[in-house]
């Protein structure tokens, strides 16, 4: 018998006739939710969908299997999560505060269903520091943080944990040459130019440390202050850089861009909501966190 999860995204898709918006409903990205459409039509031995222009046309047998289990896989998910009878949060303002890439590609998408019942939310992005002081001042109610807040006064839940990877575009993935990766990668991939989020290497040179136990001397293409940026400028064949994978994942799945190396431990970087001690004693917040934590239980490692 497929899960429960399954036939809820099934039939988000049948509802919507978009991988994209059945994303958006479930609060789950759009390859989660391809991947489970999958995974049902693998149970299932048939295809559920055809893809058009328009998005996605249901088969004769996608509606017949909508028909037959809409009552009660909506009954079932009414019974484990109250929300999806009736809106927990009806008014209220939540100010949000994160980065703007997982922010962008992962929060906001996983906090619709809080905002189809009311929930308005204003969203501030920038650099963890400046999120975590705004939220000292009181300016923040909530914020998505890629490090461990230290300020007085905050208290941090982990949330996720990024993957990171080090990719380039197949032209530039051709010319590392694969018996000298093996054997001292760091001369393997010296020639290669680099497209950075910042001027430091942050996330770059936090890889070539786990990676090789140095600095990166890679001549510096490109500082762009956007990881999705960033990923434009190495698909487009500027550099090579190292992505958090849900950023990289669509164009990894395209072959727009290729893993140039691979550890049998990638680096790894935990985020954490962070709130004001006693912040979650305010109804609001305490909602969008605790919806926030469970939704991310359905995430892979990002």
């Amino acid at each position: 018998m497929p899960e429960l999860d399954l036939l809820a995204t099934f039939l988000e898709i049948h509802r919507t006739g978009s991988l994209t918006a059945a994303a958006a409903r479930r609060g789950l990205s759009q390859p989660a939710v391809s991947g489970q459409l999958a995974r049902l039509e693998r149970q299932l031995g048939e295809e559920l969908f055809t893809r058009t222009n328009q998005g996605v046309r249901p088969t004769p047998r996608a509606d017949t299997l909508a028909a037959q289990v809409a009552s009660h896989v909506d009954k079932l998910r009414s019974a484990f999560d109250p929300e999806d009878e009736q809106c927990l949060v009806r008014q209220g303002q939540l100010r949000l505060g994160g980065p703007a890439e997982l922010t962008t590609l992962r929060v906001l998408p996983a906090l619709t269903p809080l905002t189809a019942c009311g929930l308005r939310l204003r969203v501030q992005f920038g650099l963890a520091e400046d999120l975590l002081t705004a939220l000292v001042e009181e300016r923040l109610d909530l914020v998505v943080s890629a490090i461990r807040p230290t300020q007085r006064g905050v208290a941090a839940t982990p949330f996720l944990d990024e993957e990171f990877l080090l990719l380039g575009a197949p032209a530039f993935a051709r010319t590392v040459r694969a018996e000298l990766l093996a054997t001292d990668p760091v001369r393997a991939l010296a020639h290669l130019p680099l497209v950075a989020y910042a001027e430091d290497l942050p996330i770059i040179r936090r890889y070539w440390r786990t990676a090789f136990g140095r600095r990166p001397s890679n001549e510096l293409a490109v500082v762009v202050p956007d990881l999705r940026a960033v990923l434009t400028a190495v698909i487009a064949g500027m550099g090579v850089s190292v992505l958090p994978r849900y950023v990289a994942e669509p164009a990894l799945a395209a072959g727009s861009v290729e893993l140039l190396h691979e550890l049998e431990v990638p680096p790894l970087n935990t985020g954490f909501l962070a709130t004001r001690v006693g912040g979650l004693a305010d109804p609001v917040v305490a909602r969008a966190h605790a919806h926030l934590l469970e939704r991310a239980k359905s995430w892979p490692t990002l």
